[in-house]
């Protein structure tokens, strides 16, 4: 998001056209497994069926589901030493209006994601961002999340460590893209946003 590798091989007008091609870079996975045909498989086998049943939970499976529905409840940015930044996702795909958050330059930081998943299992669920400033991409960043099958209480995802850039050509306006993604290339979430790098945190109410 707000990461210290720098690259500058493309502008932000064309994020359409590369974010399909890099998503190629990950490995591909076996066939899909319904959750249906995942029960029905070991159906004679009582205590594996018990077993599949307990990992499951206590979720409502609607056998009829043919697709996972994933939702991507928050974004959290943690920091050492402060208070956690909680960012609610917008609903129904809008961009997040105006400037979204604030980071310190020079500070370490984790993303922490809060997701639902219902109805199926998602396989190969993918985070990928893309972060420019004055057009030109500065970052970009990927992640497989995992395959996660539908329970009732979301799922907390924990990103590796980041370093904001510091000094005065760090400091400022950058444009962000985040997206999740399957194996299938369904997407779940596809937001572009905007954050503010400066000399410190912003102030909390």
């Amino acid at each position: 998001m707000g990461g210290s590798d720098h690259e500058d091989d493309s502008d932000h007008g064309a994020k359409a056209s590369y974010a399909t091609e890099e998503d190629e870079e990950f490995v591909q996975m076996g066939p899909k497994c319904s959750i249906k045909e995942h029960l029905e498989m070991d159906k004679d086998d009582e205590s594996l069926r018990r077993w599949k049943e307990q990992l499951l939970g206590s979720v409502e499976i609607n056998p009829e589901a043919q697709e996972p529905d994933v939702k991507v409840m928050s974004l959290t940015i943690i920091s050492a030493g402060r208070p956690d930044i909680v960012l609610q996702i917008p609903e129904n795909g809008r961009n997040p209006e105006g400037l979204w958050f604030t980071l310190k330059e020079g500070s370490k930081y984790r993303l922490r994601f809060a997701i639902k998943v219902s109805n199926e299992i998602v396989c190969g669920l993918k985070y990928i961002n893309y972060v420019w400033k004055t057009g030109i991409k500065v970052d970009s960043s990927k992640e497989m999340l995992g395959t996660f099958s539908p329970q009732v209480e979301s799922y907390i995802h924990e990103m590796p460590e980041e370093n904001t850039p510091s000094g005065m050509f760090a400091r400022g306006t950058y444009s962000a893209r985040t997206k999740f993604i399957d194996d299938d290339k369904k997407v779940y979430l596809d937001i572009t946003y905007t954050f503010d790098i400066q000399k410190e945190w912003a102030e909390t109410s």
